[in-house]
């Protein structure tokens, strides 16, 4: 029974760096003299067309032990005989690299027999033969990877002042290098090359090609320090390429995924497998450094969400965009995942929604579950808006873009509603959908308004009005005068919010709509209020606020108290005032609405400033800082905790928010 031996092994994916650090190692230790017996390295070149086997390694490793010609032995199982002997007799202890092992059967035969010895075996795979030390390498962190390039041309000429010259550039070449040692090294030698043209150059033309493997392969410098080619495709080709059907296809598959990471149930969607079936082989694909798993909390597996490495990713995708059924495929898998994406994302954005005397949404069973789910998909639901400019999936995206318009905007992700928003506007102009245009300037407009673009706001706004009023549709003609108004308020024209709201109004009475008509009174108190109508604005709160309750939309309602007690300000009645905005905030807390509560806590702590409460004023500026902290609004937390910590202010009974 052989002795038990320590063995390590440096896994990753192809050119992240492990031979180089097994060597680095293997040079370090032995300076220290860990080692006195010396190093025996071997190259298996697993990912070749013709890897080593066992039986060519050993007579290698004999070779170097000193035994060669006439002493060697016969048969294949005297060599490996006289291989452990030998290595059994050495009193001074060895290193054993085994080098990129692609199958156990390249390396259980060459183990030694003794734990005198130590073994050092690097692999793209994770083997589960034996019980092995790993150490999983990954790519390289931003700066460090910004490091290695501008190492590598110092060393050659440490007069290059590029590197410190295009530190944007450089940070955007190590970006598109996917921060891989392999890929920095060839960007590296075409600088040294190309060394009367700036960075910024290479950094274009890789943006050009779309495909840093394309670029970077042209231009190898040729091979490395150890006779190796230095060569992005062929790397992740040779990976491919040994995969099992089953998971080349998903592979090429995820290679399609829109966002940087996807969720286990969209995977499965994609290749159209159960969750159980799909999960195994990406675990098989995770072994293989082809994935990345990243878990998030302490959920099911099957929330796990995975990751690929850019590089992977651009090259799965031209492996499927250079076959026609490969890519009749993809867009198979495309629309399975966009039609995976509408029934959650139509059935959150419901639960959202929701109010009393309304059917229950499948799946979430209330908010925070629905906003879980779309938290975590929101990446991928974006990107996949961009699948909007192909008309096979214009219909799609237009839909998912009207199912985020509560989501985004609760979350104030207001950037990605913009995106969304124009990307939806997008497919529907290719689609010749006049209608559906009009829905996305409308959502448009609003994003707008929110990053406080006001004019182009009230552009897009007044466009859509003008088509649903030409089409009939007054229940969509009544949200676009509705939100005209809104950016009309907050542009500074108050009269014409008015007259707005006031359409908005009577057309979302004219339908039957009485949540929407509260939400065009409550926008009308405002309006009033800046035009300086007071005693209209409360009645117009008063009215949203009682419409709101009437109806079961307590979040609606505890926005309608927030604006009556800034209109009861307005009118210097601050008694009431503190009385609506304490209502609003027992309303907000089963929402998690810390961005409301935070503008509610805001003007309650002015209402106390205004009247001298400062130390009721102090604890409401505190608790503002705390929940817009929450919101994840850091400049108006720092702002509230400043004001919390700060004199007294001037009374200001007018300075309230909506």
């Amino acid at each position: 029974m052989a002795l038990p031996v320590l063995i390590f092994a440096v896994t990753g994916m192809g050119g992240v760096g492990k031979t180089a650090l097994a060597v680095e190692a293997a040079h370090r230790a032995l300076a220290r003299g860990w080692f006195p017996g010396g190093t025996l390295f071997v190259d298996l070149r697993g990912y070749d067309e013709t890897p080593v086997t066992a039986d060519q390694a050993v007579l290698a490793l004999l070779d170097a032990l000193g035994v060669r010609d006439g002493e060697l032995p016969p048969t294949t199982d005297r060599q490996y005989d006289a291989y452990r002997a030998l290595l059994v007799d050495r009193r001074d202890r060895m290193l054993l690299i085994l080098d990129n092992a692609s199958d156990p059967t390249q390396y259980l035969p060459l183990l030694p027999g003794t734990d005198h010895h130590r073994v050092l075996i690097t692999s793209r795979d994770r083997h589960d033969a034996l019980p092995v030390r790993l150490i999983d390498l990954e790519t390289l962190a931003p700066d460090d990877a910004v490091a290695l390039v501008t190492r590598a041309l110092h060393d050659t000429d440490e007069r290059d002042e590029r590197p410190a010259r295009e530190p944007a550039s450089l940070s955007e070449l190590a970006h598109l290098c996917g921060c891989l040692p392999l890929a920095l090294q060839i960007a590296a030698g075409m600088l040294r090359r190309r060394r009367h043209r700036d960075i910024a150059s290479l950094v274009a033309e890789i943006q050009e090609a779309g495909d840093a493997t394309t670029v970077l392969d042209r231009g190898s410098p040729g091979t490395d320090l150890y006779g190796r080619s230095l060569v992005l495709r062929p790397v992740l080709d040779t990976s491919y390429r040994r995969l099992p059907p089953e998971q080349a296809r998903l592979l090429r598959l995820l290679c399609l995924a829109p966002g940087p990471e996807t969720g286990t149930e969209a995977i499965g969607a994609l290749a159209d497998l159960a969750t159980e079936s799909v999960l195994s082989s990406l675990e098989d694909l995770a072994a293989r450094h082809l994935v990345t798993p990243v878990r998030s909390g302490n959920g099911p597996a099957s929330a796990m969400r995975w990751r690929l490495h850019d590089l992977v990713r651009v090259f799965g995708a031209s492996v499927v965009a250079g076959d026609a059924e490969l890519r009749e495929e993809g867009d198979a898998a495309r629309e399975r995942v966009l039609e995976f994406y509408l029934r959650w994302t139509d059935a959150a954005d419901d639960r959202l929604r929701w109010l009393p005397g309304l059917a229950e949404p499948e799946r979430f069973g209330d908010r925070e579950h629905a906003l879980a789910w779309l938290d975590g998909e929101r990446a991928g639901l974006v990107a996949a808006m961009g699948w909007g400019r192909e008309e096979r999936f214009t219909d799609a995206v237009m839909r998912l873009a009207s199912c985020l318009g509560e989501y985004l905007p609760w979350r104030r992700y207001f950037d990605d509603w913009i995106a969304v928003s124009e990307a939806a506007q997008e497919a529907a102009q290719l689609a010749g959908n006049r209608l559906g245009m009009a829905v996305a300037r409308n959502n448009l407009g609003l994003a707008l308004r929110e990053t406080g673009r006001h004019g182009e706001a009230i552009e897009v706004l007044t466009k859509a009005r003008k088509v649903f009023q030409d089409a009939g549709e007054q229940h969509l003609e009544g949200m676009a005068w509705n939100n005209l108004g809104s950016a009309l308020q907050q542009a500074g024209q108050p009269a014409e919010a008015v007259e707005a709201h006031n359409q908005a109004r009577r057309l979302f009475r004219a339908v039957g709509d009485r949540h929407l008509e509260a939400t065009a009174w409550n926008n009308l108190g405002l309006a009033l209020r800046d035009a300086g109508r007071r005693e209209e604005a409360i009645d117009a709160h008063g009215r949203a606020q009682r419409m709101f309750h009437a109806i079961g939309d307590h979040h609606g309602e505890a926005t309608a108290w927030n604006n009556l007690g800034n209109a009861l300000n307005r009118a210097d009645r601050t008694k009431e005032a503190t009385e609506a905005y304490d209502r609003s905030l027992k309303l907000r807390q089963p929402f998690a609405d810390w961005y409301g509560a935070g503008q509610t806590l805001r003007n309650l702590a002015r209402t106390h400033e205004a009247v001298g409460r400062s130390a009721e004023a102090r604890e409401a500026w505190s608790r503002a800082a705390d929940a817009f902290t929450r919101a994840n609004a850091p400049a108006e937390a720092a702002a509230s905790r400043a004001r919390a910590t700060a004199r007294p202010a001037p009374p200001n009974p007018h300075s309230q928010e909506h």
